[in-house]
């Protein structure tokens, strides 16, 4: 499984980044996140179609954009995938 989370490298992206490395090591899977942000991430965005950020991306797909979900819909997302 390949996740990612993308931004600019604002407080709300490096927070969904740092929640989803916390939800990410409970089940095992922390060497699987990576964090792309600044004009990596912004481009990346844009060729998902996503314009706003933070964006959680697992295995290709868009599971959340815009927001800081709680643990559990990460946790939900990840198992789901």
């Amino acid at each position: 499984m390949r996740v990612q989370v993308l931004g600019t490298g604002c407080l709300k992206c490096k927070k969904m980044y740092e929640m989803v490395v916390s939800v990410a090591r409970d089940l095992g899977m922390k060497d699987m996140v990576e964090y792309i942000t600044g004009d990596d991430g912004i481009q990346k965005m844009i060729e998902l179609g996503v314009m706003s950020s933070p964006v959680l991306v697992i295995d290709g797909k868009v599971a959340m954009v815009g927001f800081i979900p709680d643990i559990e819909k990460i946790k939900g997302a990840l198992r789901k995938a």
